[in-house]
């Protein structure tokens, strides 16, 4: 392949390294009203008296809302194809508070100063009520979070608001009860991972203006444009067709902005007042008032023969998604079906959900989506299992793993149509020299060395759910555009798409015009998450180059005056094969610019039935100092096999920066609540993730395998980079000292006080 497969440059690259970047903030309009939301100090509430007299009065103020100037109409802010999964659980503003930084009113004026003033000055009445802070104790507690008649969920998830249950479901195969008492080990344990903030570097940011036709244009960092559309169309009660959003270069979203945080509350104002505005998080609102990682307990059972044959796998997942339920019912499903199909020979599964409300910080989206969560248990248990059965960790996955050409029952019936796990992890072992190392060894001055392993899956995409479609133009001079309404965060999908069109049609990457999301011109995408857009998106590219080609070459037979069974196109002209004549692309988009009856165009659309995992296997070297407990992460060797590797520099950027965020999961990022709910985690001083300097060595290879309804023979990366670290690192603790840690962070203080 010319394009495809070559670790070009991104298409931004130089705009990027030379601070050109444009984001939102450097394209608000100088008049924009700043807005800043007023938050409840209440974890649970309801609000008998707003008095705004004396803020209303402060110079340069414009208006304040409250909940009694809001549309009485529930949305989600959750940022999913329709019907939402999520209930519709939410109002802008609502006269009952859920959480401590809950919205209790919208401020907006002429500058910042005047807002925080005016802010200071708003007296608000409160009837506390009590909350519900333990997700244990969630489920049919008499105290609701949501109490609401107008409460609905649109899909059938197991939903009940006057329960606390945001989502239920049960799946199996077989008996697993028996099939476990057969078993001559069983491991029965219990895992639990606390919420972790995304953490990007640009905070979430709005802003709104009404255009010359009176039409709300949103300009927001979000991974959702057209979503976004819909979910405001929701909030404010206006039609679709009233509302444009664009989305610039983005800072970082790792799912959180697969949430709409802050489109509504500027879009309120500017609705109301016909001026613009815009909303930036500080970083404390985006600690406090954002959508973190779902925290989950998640009890696994795993049972196998006296030969280390896993024949069942049991898993209870109980998921806190806090005061309203974005993503909620989606994202516990995965901490079972990407996790149990990694174990083809089990002879029976069972998984069971219950995801619970409650008066904490909502949560959301994050990188890995619950397949983290999940996987950090399985995998954990599998290690455990290793351990009582004597058996080398490496050495159960050898046996029990998922091979190519395997039905995954446990993942939707789907077939492992590719899958180069067995050869990832036998290259994972030489890299970090297993034989040697596995299980530790003593380092003569008082530290010890372990090893650790885990593996992974994850999806591309969600299948018969995730559209995308993809315009692609021939402009004067043969250059093209392509317009898609994927999201570039940072990932470089702009120029993974750009790699496929240049490969398609045979031209070079450079005549390859790539055009952000402006969901009034872009053609539809449901957005950049769930690892879709190499795969989902990139098949939409790779069919409308083939529908344009045709489309070339049926022009250029046109104006070379013979048929379009009689030419062919290689990617500079169109050649008549009979006489030898032909005309260039230049030529051909010059011609067209005139006297011309249609435009040379193709648009094509692409969904999947399936999603095909991508795999993964990592493992961690740590050393710990036995006087202390103290944990050094030393080396951390992965493989990946996510298909054809269409960018190998990129996608090894997005490996080593998911296993990052994995490392910070695993060993530093914690969410601290205090007894009434307030968030004590609300700033990097409190809320620590890792530099650079703290997560070691990070050495990334990849075993492709090649997905036969991949654009050519990919699968996704973005997300099951992060998925191995926490059981990995786990279990390199297990083998160096015998400390079992089941609850992330694993801190020095965990590992000493298991030592004793």
């Amino acid at each position: 392949m010319r394009v495809v497969n070559q670790s070009v440059p991104k298409v931004d690259s130089q705009a990027l390294v030379t601070g050109k970047g444009v984001y939102t903030d450097d394209l608000a309009p100088v008049d924009c009203l700043i807005v800043k939301v007023l938050r409840s100090p209440h974890a649970h509430a309801l609000i008998k008296d707003i008095n705004l007299t004396r803020a209303a009065a402060v110079p340069g103020i414009e208006c304040i809302l409250t909940y009694k100037d809001c549309p009485d109409k529930r949305f989600t802010m959750a940022g999913q194809t329709y019907p939402e999964p999520s209930p519709y659980d939410r109002l802008i503003l609502d006269q009952r508070v859920r959480f401590v930084g809950d919205a209790v009113a919208i401020i907006a004026g002429k500058t910042k100063e005047a807002v925080s003033k005016a802010m200071k000055m708003i007296k608000v009445k409160y009837e506390v009520l009590e909350p519900v802070l333990d997700f244990r104790k969630a489920k049919d507690n008499p105290i609701l979070v949501h109490p609401e008649e107008n409460w609905k969920s649109l899909c059938p998830v197991g939903a009940d608001n006057q329960r606390n249950l945001c989502a239920h479901e049960e799946d199996f195969q077989g008996d697993i009860e028996r099939v476990l008492a057969d078993c001559e080990y069983v491991i029965d344990r219990t895992y639990h991972t606390k919420a972790n903030q995304q953490a990007m570097m640009e905070t979430f940011r709005t802003c709104t203006y009404l255009d010359t036709y009176g039409r709300l244009n949103v300009l927001s960092s979000t991974q959702i444009p057209f979503h976004v559309r819909r979910i405001l169309a929701t909030a404010l009660d206006v039609p679709k067709s009233k509302i444009r959003v664009i989305k610039p270069r983005i800072g970082g979203g790792f799912g959180a902005k697969q949430t709409v945080v802050t489109e509504v509350y500027p879009a309120l104002v500017t609705w109301k007042t016909g001026k613009p505005a815009k909303l930036i998080y500080t970083r404390e609102e985006s600690f406090i008032a954002s959508s973190p990682r779902h925290e989950m307990e998640v009890h696994v059972r795993v049972g196998a023969d006296k030969n280390g044959i896993i024949k069942g796998i049991d898993v209870y997942t109980l998921s806190n998604t806090g005061a309203f339920g974005e993503h909620g019912p989606t994202t516990v499903g995965l901490s079972g079906h990407k996790s149990i199909p990694l174990y083809g020979k089990a002879e029976a599964f069972r998984f069971v959900y219950d995801v619970v409300y409650t008066n904490v910080m909502s949560a959301g989206a994050y990188r890995g989506y619950g397949a983290t969560q999940g996987i950090f248990a399985v995998e954990s248990a599998v290690n455990e299992l290793a351990a009582e059965l004597g058996m080398d960790p490496v050495k159960i996955r050898e046996l029990n793993m998922v091979k190519e050409g395997q039905i995954m029952p446990a993942y939707y019936g789907e077939t492992a149509n590719s899958c180069a796990l067995d050869r990832c992890l036998k290259r994972a072992k030489e890299m970090i020299d297993w034989d040697h190392k596995y299980p530790c060894r003593d380092m003569g001055n008082g530290k010890v060395r372990g090893v650790g392993v885990a593996m992974a899956m994850q999806g591309s995409g969600i299948s018969a759910v995730d559209t995308a479609s993809v315009g692609i133009k021939v402009n004067d001079d043969g250059f093209y555009s392509l317009m898609i309404g994927a999201t570039d965060m940072g990932t470089g999908c702009d120029t993974i798409l750009a790699q496929m069109a240049a490969e398609c049609l045979e031209c070079e990457i450079e005549e390859i015009i790539v055009h952000g999301v402006d969901t009034d011109v872009s053609p539809y995408d449901c957005g950049s998450y769930a690892s879709s857009t190499t795969y989902v998106t990139g098949m939409a590219v790779v069919k409308t180059c083939e529908t344009l080609r045709e489309k070339i070459c049926i022009r250029g037979a046109s104006y070379l005056g013979c048929s379009a069974e009689e030419v062919e196109f290689d990617g500079e002209r169109v050649l008549d094969l009979k006489t030898g004549r032909s005309i260039s692309r230049a030529d051909i988009g010059n011609r067209v610019m005139c006297n011309n009856e249609e435009a040379l165009y193709a648009s094509e659309a692409f969904t999947s039935p399936v999603s095909p995992p991508p795999f993964m296997v990592g493992m961690a070297e740590v050393e710990i100092d036995k006087e202390t407990g103290e944990l050094e992460l030393v080396d951390y060797a992965a493989v990946v096999d996510c298909g054809t590797v269409v960018n190998p520099n990129l996608a090894r950027i997005q490996a080593e920066g998911g296993i990052a965020q994995g490392i910070g999961m695993a060993l530093y990022e914690d969410i601290v609540y205090s007894e009434k709910g307030k968030n004590y985690s609300n700033s990097f001083m409190q809320y620590k993730i890792p530099s650079r300097m703290d997560v070691g060595e990070i050495r990334v290879e990849f075993e492709s395998s090649y997905e036969p309804t991949g654009p050519f023979g990919a699968k996704s990366i973005g997300e099951i980079v992060i998925n191995t670290p926490p059981p990995a690192i786990a279990n390199a603790v297990q083998n160096a000292v015998g400390v079992i840690v089941r609850e992330m962070p694993i801190t020095s203080e965990k590992i000493y006080k298991g030592m004793l």
